[in-house]
């Protein structure tokens, strides 16, 4: 008999942290890493209905460094220093990806909707669980010493994927939804 993805040690509302701690399942630190964790669940989702490499090898590079943070934020104290979550390098290199499709897009007059196509709208929903995500690691990090870049890279994602669901609209000649203030 092989492993079993059930252990049972969950059922009474805690969980263990990388190094053993136990915790309960809303601590700030699960939700801050279980928030980044369906952030990448949706990454994942985004990635594989694209089929442009464009997209997709940058989505599958976001993947893996979303697994790196929340592998940091699962791990406390000191062991989590060892874990190398975020440079300065990562935060550069989505502003790059950030600057290269912008440089293709025509500049924003209007405050625009979510959607137009199924891909642009999953790109708005990876913005807003990475908002989210952001928000839980603020929080976590009131009582905790997080790695500052950690926030930074989240913040700069976030914009990220709203400018991806932009170059997406395009790509897929998707007209863009115009906010319009009712009076």
């Amino acid at each position: 008999m092989g492993f079993k993805i059930y252990t049972k040690t969950g059922d009474s509302g805690k969980t263990s942290l990388f190094g053993g701690k136990r915790v309960y399942k809303d601590n700030d630190r699960i939700e801050a890493y279980g928030t980044v964790d369906e952030l990448n669940s949706f990454v994942g989702l985004l990635r594989d209905s694209l089929k442009e490499e464009k997209f997709v090898a940058p989505l599958a590079a976001i993947q893996n460094k979303l697994f790196d943070i929340g592998s940091y934020l699962a791990t406390p104290g000191q062991k989590a220093t060892e874990i190398s979550a975020v440079k300065e390098a990562n935060i550069s290199w989505l502003e790059d990806r950030i600057d290269e499709m912008e440089s293709d897009l025509t500049q924003l007059a209007n405050f625009i909707l979510p959607g137009g196509h199924p891909f642009v709208s999953y790109a708005h929903i990876c913005r807003t669980v990475c908002r989210r995500a952001e928000r839980r690691v603020v929080s976590l990090a009131q009582d905790t010493e997080i790695n500052p870049f950690v926030i930074r890279y989240l913040n700069r994602l976030s914009d990220y994927f709203f400018v991806l669901a932009r170059s997406i609209g395009r790509q897929y000649e998707v007209g863009e939804i115009k906010w319009t203030k009712e009076t």
